[in-house]
């Protein structure tokens, strides 16, 4: 098992299509991938609260982010490690000589306050751990995504869930209010079949998690077959969302919220894939090529 909980899922990113997401004007997740990787720590018997199944969705969103048009090094938690890196420190490592650079670059790994595992924002009230984070040095965290995973015992902790993630989108947006913020739910379809009230309850929660404008801009139900200890037979449920908490919905709303508050010079890679054409107009902040993907087989 992997020390940071995302290595075992590299190769699933590695090969995973990096394909426009965008079809006919709609955002199309990659939902097969998602169910590869949650399968990982499903089948290895990690249950929600080790925190694996999670980190599985995390990488996911991000992973989605990157194939919406975002630059590697502005997306946390990376493909690889280290997970978080401010993306001026990237393209300082990227223009060293290649001896100098990979030298670097495994001192950096060590480095936990340059290059932490995880991403900390600091709210209006509060220091808050985001799971998944677009964000740079000049403009800031531009996109905030947390994640909740849950497998059973609904009834039990969803009134705590709601609790959390209204009071840390309170925080967050009281310092950051241009930044999209959303929040993504992951549940077993137990909740539908065996706990019906709790399933009411979890599409009530993420609609009014949305209702008030300074809480998220977009949320999201994914709702999955599973059974914990085996990594067959893990589906994606979307004919128990509505359409509303669809993730398709939810990419739509955040990629969105982004666009709409930041300069047309800015995100022009992720513009010209939501719109399918070019856009004669030069990014303000060229993305690195290459970024540091693969720096340590340099």
């Amino acid at each position: 098992m992997s020390t940071d909980g995302f290595v075992e899922l590299e190769p699933l990113l590695t090969a995973a299509s990096t394909a426009s997401p965008w079809k006919g004007g709609e955002y199309c997740a990659d939902t097969d991938l998602l169910e590869q990787m949650i399968g990982i720590p499903i089948g290895q018997g990690a249950d929600s609260q080790s925190g694996r199944l999670a980190k599985s969705l995390d990488a996911w969103i991000a992973h989605e982010l990157r194939r919406a048009g975002f630059t590697p090094d502005e997306v946390w938690p990376r493909k690889e490690a280290p997970r978080v890196l401010p993306h001026e420190v990237s393209t300082f490592l990227s223009n060293l000589p290649k001896a100098m650079r990979a030298d670097l670059y495994k001192r950096l790994l060590k480095d936990k306050k340059t290059a932490p595992s995880s991403a900390k924002v600091l709210g209006r009230a509060y220091v808050k751990q985001v799971d998944v984070v677009v964000a740079q040095w000049a403009r800031g965290p531009e996109i905030m995504i947390s994640t909740k995973t849950m497998g059973s015992s609904f009834g039990n902790n969803m009134a705590n869930r709601f609790e959390e993630s209204y009071g840390d989108a309170k925080n967050l947006r009281g310092r950051h209010p241009l930044a999209a913020i959303g929040f993504v739910f992951l549940l077993n379809s137990s909740i539908y079949s065996q706990e019906s009230a709790s399933y009411e309850r979890a599409i009530d929660m993420m609609r009014k998690l949305k209702a008030e404008f300074d809480v998220y801009d977009a949320t999201a139900l994914i709702i999955a077959d599973w059974t914990q200890g085996s990594a067959e037979g893990i589906k994606t449920r979307p004919d128990l969302v509505p359409e509303d908490l669809s993730i398709n919905n939810f990419f739509e709303g955040v990629v969105g919220a982004v666009l709409s508050r930041t300069p047309i010079d800015m995100h022009v890679a992720v513009r010209e894939k939501r719109e399918a054409r070019e856009i004669p107009v030069p990014e303000q902040d060229p993305a690195i090529e290459p970024s540091l993907s693969g720096l340590e087989g340099d």
